[in-house]
């Protein structure tokens, strides 16, 4: 059974970069035909696609967030990465890396990790 585990700063400052790592057990990333996405939700809102990676290294991005994100993946050792840069409060969320048979995701159909906070403030 596969297992995602999300790590990275609780707490990343206004402009900043926030960078996040996802953990994955139990499954290769590179398997077909996965995509490994980065969801996030703020507080009072739904879930927030923000990009994925395939099980090919092709990158999909959402469109309001493309300009400032960056995924990529290291395959030996089966983690992938979330990278958004100029950070606002606006990004105060929970940040959960996902496994799903689609790029883009709306709702929780595969397999997702515990999520982990992020707050933006200064």
């Amino acid at each position: 059974q596969v297992q995602l585990q999300e790590s990275g700063p609780g707490l990343v400052k206004p402009s900043q970069t926030l960078s996040l790592t996802c953990t994955v057990s139990g499954g290769s990333i590179t398997t077909k035909y996965y995509y490994w996405s980065w969801i996030r939700q703020s507080p009072g809102k739904g879930l927030e696609w923000m990009g994925a990676i395939a099980y090919s290294g092709n990158t999909y991005y959402s469109p309001s967030l493309k300009s400032r994100t960056s995924i990529s993946r290291d395959t030996a050792k089966n983690q992938f990465f979330l990278q958004l840069s100029s950070v606002t409060p606006e990004g105060t969320a929970v940040y959960y890396c996902a496994r799903e048979l689609r790029a883009v995701v709306t709702t929780r159909t595969g397999s997702w990790g515990q999520g982990t906070q992020v707050t933006v403030s200064s």
